[in-house]
This record gives C-alpha cells, sequence and structure tokens, in this order.
C-alpha cells in the first residue's frame, strides 16, 4: 500500500501586489506534490492583483477577498480556513524553492511537528541575493531564535494540531511569537537540509525596521527573560556589526 502524503494547507496573504502575486502562485502551481490546499487571503485588492489569482483558479482550494485589520488578521483567517496536516504561510512575492520542495520536505523524515529549511534572498528583478544573514541553525527549538529570527517564516511547516492563532498585539513580529509558541508544543523537528524557499526583501518589517525590532525585543524578552534577553541582544549587536564589516552592507 503506498503511503498517503501528508495535506499541506498553503496560506498566501496578499493585498494590492499585482507585480509580485504571480511569482508565488506559479510557485505553488508548478509543485510535483499531489496534496495540496491552496488559500488566498486578499485584502480586496484593486490593483488587478485578483485578475492574476483568476489565472490560477485550478490549483486554488480556498480564495477569501475581503477587508482585514492587518496582516496578522488576515493570516488568522487563512489558519481557520486550513484543513491540511500542515500549515505554510507564503506571502505573496516569496516562491517555493523549486518543483520538487513539497516532496523534498516530506520525504526527509516521517510525521515531524516541524520542519524546516534554508531560504535564498530575491530582489523585486528576481535575482537571487544571496542567502540570510541568520544561518540556518542545525537542529531547531523554541530557543532557537535568542539571536534572531535564523529560520525564515516562509521555510516553516508547521503540523496544524500545534498551530496556535496568531497574537494581533504585535503588528510586524507575530511570526517570530507564532513560530516560538509552536516550537514550544513540539516533540519532533526535522532540518530538510535543503532549500525550500525564497523570500523577497524589502517587506513590511523591514520598511518600519524600528517598530519591528521593538516588537522582537518584546517577545524575546518575554520567553527568555530580561537579563538574558539584554545579554543576547549584546550578541545580536555584535554579530551585526561584524557582518557589516565583512560585507558592508546588511541583509536580514
Amino acid at each position: 500500500m503506498l503511503e498517503k502524503k501528508p495535506k499541506i494547507s498553503i496560506i498566501t496573504i496578499v493585498y494590492n501586489n499585482v507585480r509580485d502575486i504571480r511569482y508565488t502562485l506559479a510557485s505553488v502551481a508548478k509543485q510535483d506534490y499531489p496534496n495540496i490546499e491552496y488559500i488566498i487571503v486578499d485584502g480586496l485588492s484593486t490593483d488587478g492583483t485578483l485578475d492574476v489569482i483568476q489565472e490560477f483558479k485550478q490549483h486554488i482550494s480556498t480564495l477569501i477577498s475581503e477587508k482585514d485589520k492587518g496582516i496578522y488578521d488576515a493570516m488568522n483567517k487563512g489558519l481557520r480556513a486550513a484543513t491540511g496536516d500542515y500549515v505554510l504561510f507564503l506571502n505573496s512575492g516569496d516562491e517555493l524553492f523549486a518543483s520538487d520542495t513539497l516532496s523534498k520536505v516530506f520525504s526527509s523524515a516521517p510525521d515531524a511537528d516541524i520542519y524546516y529549511g534554508e531560504t535564498k534572498l530575491v530582489n523585486e528583478d528576481r535575482k537571487i541575493l544571496g542567502d540570510r544573514r541568520h544561518a540556518c541553525p542545525e537542529q531547531f527549538d523554541w530557543k532557537s531564535f535568542k539571536y534572531g529570527m535564523n529560520v525564515c517564516h516562509q521555510a516553516i511547516y508547521v503540523k496544524r494540531s500545534i498551530a496556535e492563532p496568531y497574537d494581533l498585539q504585535y503588528k510586524l513580529s507575530s511570526d517570530i511569537d507564532w513560530v516560538i509558541r509552536a516550537a514550544k508544543k513540539a516533540d519532533k523537528i526535522v532540518n530538510v537540509k535543503d532549500y525550500v524557499a525564497k523570500y523577497l526583501v524589502g517587506g513590511m518589517s523591514q520598511q518600519r525596521h524600528k517598530q519591528s525590532l521593538k516588537e522582537r525585543y518584546e517577545i524575546f524578552k518575554k520567553y527568555y527573560g530580561f537579563i538574558p534577553n539584554l545579554f543576547n541582544h549584546g550578541i545580536i549587536a555584535l554579530r551585526l556589526m561584524l557582518h557589516r564589516f565583512k560585507n558592508g552592507k546588511t541583509r536580514d
């Protein structure tokens, strides 16, 4: 008997992003993996985004198009609509790395609570810029973020049974809080040891960088403690300085 492939719910959040949404949709549509539920949550776009989405309607299981209260409210809508064994948030402009990415993820090990992998950064012209500044850890648990977000949100597959709603008190960094909460509940976390995502640089958290950093600091303090968090941020600052010295620029 053939082993049943886990069902993956891929959730894409989009609002007025006609320039980039096609890349995301196409990366899901070309997957060779047989058990995908694709959920699009659109914030009632007016720029032609919905027309592009309709071009891929045969690959879309659910389309929600209505006003929302921000990105994490939209993500929660997608999470409520999901019926898969696992959830992946792949927002507009981001891509699955290759056509066999999902097959590689779910063949890497059976029945993990979380799968994760590496990410390449791309610019608006879809040119690969390189790897993220934070290297993906060989092993990953809820303490792994104490020195920064070292696994990209688009590269983390979470079992839906441990995926709680996003905390709406955070406007830019709730994804960090969400992953830490999931990781605290996970017994088996598997490193795919391959590239699984392409991340479009220049998102909202980068555009409002100061607020994003403040939220991250508060999240890390909540989980890791006040004094350890101060020490950890000293290490983060030192690593950033060394990175800038070595490369002449910073990549998230």
